[in-house]
Formats: C-alpha cells, structure tokens, sequence
C-alpha cells in the first residue's frame, strides 16, 4: 500500500511539475512572455528606445505596441535582462542562495525531497491581471496608477512584485514554492531606492490533514466555516486554523531571519494591510540597537486560493484518486493542488537584506561592476560573514532645480524617471526641498535638489552642468513645466 501511495503522490507532483512549464511556454506564447535564449543578452535601451519611436517597444524578443499607458525608460529597459540574484558571488545571489539552502534543508517532504520548489527565473514581463486582479487588487487601488508602475502598454507591464506569478504557480497544482526575481516600481530617488530591485516571496499551503495532525482531537477541527470577518480572521476561515496557518508562519520566519543573522535577535510583528493577506504583519528585527522592517506575510485570501484550483485538473486527480482509494485512505489529499487548503504568503526584498547583512550604505552598488565592490564577495561558502569596506567616497556636486507646476499631469515620480534616465547612477537622491504657491496666480512651485556623485571617480562641475542642463530642458520639453531658472 505503501508503495502504490508513494508512486500515485509521486505521479500527481510530477503533473504539477509539467503543469508549471505548460503555463511558463502558454504566457510565452498567449502573454506574450519570452525567456531569452540560454547566454543570450536582452534588447539594448537602444534598440528598445528605437523600437518605441515607431509606436513600439522590443524587449526580450517580443514587440509590444505603444499606447497611452507605456511609460518605461530607456534607463529601466537597460536593466531588464540582468538578473543580478542569478549571478554568482553577487551580493543578491548570496542572500538567495542562503535562504534557499535553508529551505531546502529545513523542509522536506516526506519522500525526502524538498518541500519547496524554487523559480528564479520567471519572464519580468507579466499581464495586467496577473500583477494586480489575480492578487484581488481592485481596479481603484492606488498601487495600479501609472505614475508608480511601468507599463508596457495598458494590458503588458514590468512586474512589481513577484506575486504576480503566485496565481499561475497554485493553479499549476503546487503548495510549497519560493519565487525570486527583479520587480519594478517608480520611486523616488535616494540611498535606498532604485526603480529595479529584487524580492523573494513564498507560499505555503495545508490541508485539514497536514495543518492538524499534531494536534489533540484534530480529527474533529475544521478549516472552514461561514462566519463573519475580523481583525484576526477571515470570514471563511476556522479560529483553530488561522492561528495554526499564523504560528507556522511566524515560526518559518523566525528560523529564517535566525539563519540569516544569528541567534538572540528580538522581533516584532506589526498588523498591517495588504490586498492579498489577512490577518497581515511586518516583521520587524531589532539590529544592531535599530528597529529594521525586513518582510511582510499574512495568512492568504481564501478567495485567491479557490480561484487557483486547477478546475479542468480536478477530473484527472479525481480519476485517479478512484483508482488508488482502495490503498491511500487518509494521505490522497496531501496530493491534491489547492482544492480545500488554507495557506500563507510572505515577501522579502534581496536588497534590503543585503544591505542591512553586509553593511552596504548605497543601493546602487548592487549595479557596479567595479571589481573592489564584486571581489568582495567571492566567498567559498555561502554563510561566511562578508563586512562590506566602503570605496573612497567621491565628493558629491549639489545642484538646485526649481519651476511652476503645469496645471495638471503632474506626478513627482516623472519627475525622478526623467533625473534617473539622464542622469542615470551619477545621480546619488533627489529631495524636494521647497513648495510654494503664488498667492495671485495660484501656480505652485517646486524646488528639488539634485546630489550628483560617482561611485568610482571625482565629477567635474562642468559635466555635471551638462547634466543638469540636460534634466532642465527636458522638464519643460516633456513635464510642460515652466522653469526658474
């Protein structure tokens, strides 16, 4: 009986599997997704701004047509293809690589394989609906405006978190899977802010059997039941299984961030918001005498969990689950995708651990490629601790911008892409230092100021004038603003 249980759950693991390239090779094809070719380099900024001028932009061997919603710079399409968290000896590679090994190690099947399966190399390249509707993000939400995301046009966008491939991976049929990957946001500029940076998200899902079988009378508890939602629980969820899915997740992460930074660290968990969670937390580390937020996690939305089932696998797994029944009684639902499972999500930024780890003051280190920055760290193993020694840090070179705000279109992240795609990584943080409205006009005036500095070398007033011209012409040219200076 053992034997036929083993080689059924085997089988329905390696449907699920092959379920994951079949949607991988689908979006290729139906979502317009392409994984370049294996040592192939991604559409240069060049060939992609071309591309645009024709009302269309190249990128990853796809052709995307241009409308009012494609907004992506040729600084942000020269970062695509890069994929830092899959270089070797990187910074970001060895925090993936650490918290990889971790669960790899720390959970396993009862087979002896790994419980988690990991995906790092997912197209950036996602739908609308996949990067918001599957995650139940309404069509109001503010975090869909164009003025904080990049769009390829108004049905194709750059992922902004790795989420949007969460829907895909549980309708594929798996419960237990990390997703790493770069996402793409406008922000503003400074120290801790890049419109291109990394995240590693996991999910987790259980069944009535898995969540309470260490549980006295668990046979009698419930997942679910048709109550009302609270602070502490989803309508459609059971008291006893939403602090079960709850202390498993702060229990994961406990042993998570304890892998990463050592024993005897104190932690907090802060109740917040997020679309797709609920309960949902921070978790926030003490280090270092500084109180850090490093994740967010929660219990996921049954709603999106149902969503997932695999449907028109339900008859297959139903089909066989017939024919085995006779042998796998109580263990046939460890094998059967999400249909009636409860779960939890949770997301990390590589380069926010990666800096507070190694002590890496500029995000904008993470794109060097100066060989004083790389080489140190090549390290033999993993978890050898890496002290980042700071370059020589180059003056910096200050300029100020002010002009008249148009009547309207106006968002301060344009503002910033317009800095970063001149300016690029010479420029250190842009600050708005001053506000000001006229009282007979009513025309409002901002003021930023611009750090210019370069990570390898001294800057010239006279270049970064040139610079600086540059980002003022093309204010007024593509912001319709109106300068003061």
């Amino acid at each position: 009986m053992k034997e036929v249980s083993t080689m059924v759950c085997s089988a329905l693991r390696r449907v699920a599997h092959v379920r994951v390239y079949l949607v991988r090779m689908a979006s290729s094809v139906s979502r317009g997704h392409q994984h370049p070719a294996l040592g192939s380099r991604p559409a240069t900024s060049e060939s992609a701004a071309r591309g645009a001028l024709g009302g269309v932009v190249e990128l990853l061997g796809q052709s995307y047509p241009q409308d009012d919603y494609s907004n992506l710079s040729q600084k942000v399409l020269s970062r695509v293809g890069r994929n830092l968290h899959n270089q070797q000896h990187h910074p970001l590679w060895l925090i993936k690589e650490r918290v990889k090994e971790h669960f790899y190690k720390q959970y396993v099947g009862r087979f002896g394989t790994p419980l988690f399966s990991v995906y790092d190399n997912f197209s950036p390249v996602v739908t609308t609906w996949q990067n918001f509707d599957s995650l139940l993000i309404p069509a109001d939400h503010p975090s869909r405006k164009k003025g904080d995301n990049y769009y390829l046009n108004r049905t194709h966008m750059l992922r902004a978190h790795t989420s949007a491939h969460q829907w895909d991976l549980l309708h594929a049929g798996l419960d237990a899977f990390l997703v790493v990957g770069d996402v793409y946001r406008r922000d503003q500029i400074d120290s801790q802010h890049y419109p291109v940076f990394h995240q590693l998200e996991a999910v987790r899902l259980f069944s009535k059997h898995q969540l309470f079988a260490g549980v006295k009378d668990g046979e009698s508890l419930q997942l679910f039941e048709q109550s009302s939602r609270s602070a502490h629980k989803q309508e459609t969820h059971t008291m006893e299984a939403m602090k079960l899915v709850e202390f498993d997740l702060k229990q994961t992460l406990t042993r998570l961030v304890t892998h990463l930074f050592g024993d005897g660290l104190d932690i907090r968990w802060v109740e917040c918001y997020f679309p797709f969670t609920h309960p949902s937390f921070e978790m926030e580390i003490n280090y270092h005498g500084e109180w850090l937020e490093v994740l967010g996690c929660g219990v996921m939305e049954q709603q999106l969990v149902n969503s997932a089932v695999p449907v028109s696998s339900l008859l297959s797994y139903s089909a066989l689950a017939l024919m085995a029944l006779p042998y796998l009684n109580s263990t046939l639902h460890l094998c059967t995708g999400a249909q009636d499972k409860i779960g939890w999500a949770f997301g990390l930024g590589l380069e926010r651990l990666a800096m507070i780890l190694y002590d890496i003051p500029d995000i904008r280190l993470f794109w060097s490629e100066d060989e004083r920055f790389l080489k140190q760290f090549r390290v033999s193993d993993i978890n050898q601790k890496v002290k980042f020694q700071p370059l020589s840090k180059y003056p910096a070179v200050i300029n100020d911008i002010s002009f008249w705000l148009p009547s309207e279109n106006y968002t301060e992240n344009d503002f910033y892409d317009l800095v970063r795609t001149i300016g690029g990584d010479l420029v250190e943080k842009v600050d708005l230092i001053d506000k000001f409205e006229h009282p007979k006009t009513h025309k409002t005036s901002h003021c930023y100021r611009i750090t210019y500095r370069h990570m390898e070398r001294t800057l010239s007033q006279r270049e970064v004038t040139r610079i600086h011209q540059a980002v003022q012409e093309a204010a007024v040219q593509l912001l319709a603003v109106e300068g003061r200076f």
